[in-house]
């Protein structure tokens, strides 16, 4: 997967991206409880789209909402819906934040990282001691699977969530792993 592909992908989708979202309050609702967005949190939403999740961060009390996405036009709209958020265009994998945040939330984006031992290993260090990262999807793995026949040139398979969790566990004690009919998430707790 090549990453300008990726950009071009985006970019495009962009002007119709929220129109197309499909939202479940009550998957939403446990992906966010589970991620530790609460009042006071600092959080950095890593490919952040259109900010989608922007308003939830928001009306949980976060302290700070940092996002970054690869896609200019993705980025662009984001920051335009929700100008109190910092929103950087870049790649999270080159982007120097100079901080740590109390959640990182990768949120249906996993898939578009060509290597997600690498993409792990950056977001361990944007993690404070303590805080937690959270890798999750408002759908099944075998619903996401089926969504990304149409993206294939910008998406690889899902992994297995036992596989991702034990990507994480050099840097993470992970206490959640979901993979049902309805969603997807694996978290941890960034070890002291």
């Amino acid at each position: 997967m090549n990453k300008q592909d990726v950009i071009e992908f985006f970019d495009r989708c962009a002007s119709w991206w929220d129109a197309d979202m499909i939202r479940s309050e009550e998957l939403l609702r446990i992906i966010l409880d589970n991620a530790g967005v609460r009042p006071g949190v600092h959080v950095l939403d890593v490919a952040c789209g259109t900010g989608v999740l922007f308003p939830d961060y928001l009306s949980r009390g976060a302290a700070s909402v940092t996002a970054i996405d690869i896609s200019p036009e993705m980025a662009r709209i984001a920051q335009e819906k929700y100008p109190q958020v910092r929103v950087i265009c870049g790649d999270v994998e080159t982007v120097e934040f100079g901080r740590q945040f109390d959640t990182v939330m990768v949120y249906n984006a996993f898939p578009h990282f060509p290597d997600p031992a690498a993409l792990i290993r950056v977001l361990a260090g944007l993690v404070k001691p303590g805080g937690r990262l959270s890798i999750a999807h408002g759908m099944s793995r075998a619903a996401l699977t089926k969504h990304h026949e149409r993206a294939s040139t910008v998406s690889i398979e899902l992994l297995e969530e036992t596989e991702l969790a034990k990507l994480m566990e050099p840097w993470f004690r992970v206490d959640v792993v979901i993979s049902n009919d309805r969603m997807y998430q694996v978290c941890g707790i960034k070890k002291e």
